[in-house]
């Protein structure tokens, strides 16, 4: 099962321990892979069983956008279940008289490091039609996240992403600058939030208590965020041996809790969690899906995938 460093590896790598203490039937192990769209390839390649993938990377491979337009993959990674969210809003520095996401226009502004997916899933979301005017009169800055809080600190960067699990925390450099710099949420506009609802290849999350869901060192000036989400889910190629697979889903149903004791990025309970980061016309392997069937879980207008049809689906 191939899978991108960091916290993305740490799901992965208790998902085996998950495998082994609960099952006899599967041989499980967990590789590094060059991220979620380098996952995708060499899934598509064959070099691999399965692999940890966001929702947002498979729509563009589905459809040849963006990094697939000029270089296509043949078959998609095929759907079996949530892994985790990655929840993401903005705040600005308090020293700054950004108050709402329109005030960022003009504003240096930080969607996360070049190649991270959640920076490419913030900017699909800034470049929808109820925003992409406000998007484009932003200075965006390209920096690694290591540099980021650093940058915020001197006031290179106005206003940031920030991005974690709820429960569990944010990410690396989100906890750092939080330490290091006083910030304040931007607050959503009603056209933010109508252009998170409408695309695709993100979740919309409003969450009320984000100090707590998140786990700010600070006050960041209001208890309740708008959020898009990064839904990183586990998927197979579509020549998975079937059977494997739906042992697969039954120990994220069954035995989520084993995973969650050694990562608790590992979110989804329940089994409305574990497909509740579907995409519509996009095939599920079929070991999932008879996992879902057989549970009652299974919505019609999903689709099935079919080994002998693989590369029809993009």
């Amino acid at each position: 099962m191939g899978t991108s460093t960091g916290g993305t590896m740490d799901v992965g790598l208790a998902f085996e321990q998950a495998v082994s203490e609960h099952s006899d039937d599967v041989e499980y192990s967990t590789i590094e892979s060059p991220g979620y769209v380098g996952t995708a390839r060499r899934l598509d390649a064959g070099e691999m069983d399965g692999g940890i993938v966001d929702t947002n990377t498979m729509a563009k491979a589905m459809n040849g956008e963006d990094m697939f337009a000029d270089d296509p993959i043949d078959t998609v990674p095929w759907q079996g279940f949530l892994g985790f969210p990655y929840s993401i809003y903005l705040v600005a520095r308090e020293d700054t008289d950004i108050e709402t996401f329109d005030d960022l226009a003009g504003a240096s502004v930080y969607p996360a490091e070049p190649g991270f997916s959640t920076r490419a899933t913030t900017l699909d979301v800034w470049s929808m039609p109820q925003v992409e005017d406000v998007y484009e009169e932003m200075d965006i800055v390209d920096a690694e996240v290591d540099d980021a809080p650093g940058l915020m600190e001197e006031g290179e960067i106005d206003a940031a992403i920030a991005y974690g699990t709820p429960g569990v925390g944010h990410t690396g450099f989100v906890v750092e600058y939080d330490a290091r710099t006083d910030v304040r949420y931007v607050e959503h506009t009603d056209d933010l939030v109508e252009a998170i609802q409408e695309y695709n290849g993100a979740g919309y999350t409003e969450y009320d208590d984000v100090g707590d869901d998140f786990g700010w060192q600070q006050d960041i000036g209001t208890d309740e965020v708008v959020a898009w989400d990064l839904e990183v889910t586990f998927t197979f190629h579509h020549d998975a041996p079937k059977d494997e697979v739906y042992e697969l889903t039954r120990i994220a149903h069954e035995h989520g809790d084993t995973v969650r004791d050694a990562e608790p990025r590992f979110t989804p309970d329940t089994l409305e969690d574990l497909t509740s980061s579907a995409i519509a016309d996009y095939p599920f392997h079929p070991g999932a899906a008879e996992y879902y069937q057989d549970q009652g879980a299974w919505n019609d207008d999903w689709v099935i995938g079919d080994p002998d049809e693989a590369g029809d689906y993009n």
